[in-house]
């Protein structure tokens, strides 16, 4: 008689929906990470020494080095989340290693979330809740917290995927017109739908635009790409809004935009050095500082558990995989 095969070693690195953890638990045998306590570099060796797959999040930096240890096991890294600047993709390749990402499911939700720091900024409703909370709001008065609205507003998008072009969209219900900077040009039915027009650099796009909102991948190609000359090209009045990766703004220069005047506002839901946050951008009263909530719904995250664990089952059977990325 021969042996029943043995199920693979898979390595949940964070807490993930409860319905994603049900499929990983129960039909793919997963180790879960009941704790919610990140993996140290240590834990994360372990795990790639020990496990064929392992599925972590994007504040598990896997680098060069730990593909390099000895009695590497793993053989899929099937990331949770669209982002996979935090993998050594080369090094990834060099190894073995399949690497895998979920980029659709966080489309909608992403786009949402920028559409929200656009408001908030321009109407001031981060400062305006603070004060109504700290009991210092003496009413209504025709001056107060006056911000801008957004009908009529150029939005500047750096870079035009996906979520750039969902972002577009709503802005178009609010009636802004769309400009946008990519290194090559978009789609034409794409740019038609939205009544988009390319602009030919950053430094055209931060000149024009009443909102830049940041739509580009992280790494060293956009680390500070928004920089000190890029911000003294924004209009005085003009505000900036990041849901892309926190490494692509100088937070020192964005810290000292603000208080110089030089723009007028930020949106921030990610930033260079999370969890820590530029104390220039704690204090300063025009930016609006979310705690990376892009993909936080249900439907979205529960969505993205999803796309890893399609993403496994094909690794495992030997299909094509859906969302390989190395």
């Amino acid at each position: 008689m021969s042996e029943t095969p043995s199920r693979p070693a898979i390595r949940v690195t964070r807490r993930l929906p409860p319905a994603v953890e049900e499929v990983l638990s129960t039909r793919l045998g997963a180790t879960l990470n009941a704790q919610d306590v990140p993996l140290g570099r240590d834990a994360l060796a372990d795990a790639m020494r020990h496990c064929d797959v392992l599925v972590p999040t994007i504040t598990d930096r896997i680098d060069a080095d730990l593909f390099a240890i000895d009695g590497l096991r793993v053989k899929l890294i099937a990331n949770f989340g669209a982002g996979v600047d935090h993998i050594d993709l080369a090094a990834a390749k060099r190894a073995g290693v399949v690497v895998t990402n979920t980029p659709d499911a966080l489309t909608d939700a992403t786009a949402e979330l920028a559409i929200l720091l656009m408001l908030m900024a321009a109407r001031r409703a981060g400062e305006g809740e603070r004060e109504l909370r700290a009991g210092d709001w003496t009413g209504w008065r025709p001056t107060h917290l006056i911000g801008i609205g957004l009908t009529g507003r150029v939005l500047g998008l750096v870079g035009f995927g996906r979520i750039a072009q969902a972002t577009a969209a709503r802005a178009r219900g609010l009636g802004m017109t769309i400009r946008y900077y990519s290194r090559s040009a978009a789609d034409p039915a794409a740019v038609a739908a939205l009544g988009a027009e390319r602009v030919e650099s950053l430094a055209e796009l931060a000149r024009v635009s009443d909102v830049v909102s940041l739509h580009v991948p992280g790494g060293a190609a956009t680390r500070h790409m928004i920089d000190a000359a890029f911000l003294g090209a924004m209009r005085p009045d003009a505000i900036l809004v990041n849901t892309a990766r926190g490494p692509v703004v100088d937070e020192a220069a964005l810290a000292e935009a603000l208080a110089a005047g030089t723009i007028a506002a930020a949106g921030l839901d990610v930033y260079e050095r999370e969890p820590e946050v530029h104390a220039g951008l704690l204090a300063h009263p025009r930016s609006v500082l979310l705690p990376h909530l892009g993909s936080a719904t249900t439907e979205t995250r529960t969505a993205m558990g999803m796309q890893a664990i399609a993403n496994i089952d094909a690794f495992l059977a030997g299909r094509d995989l859906p969302n390989r990325v190395a």
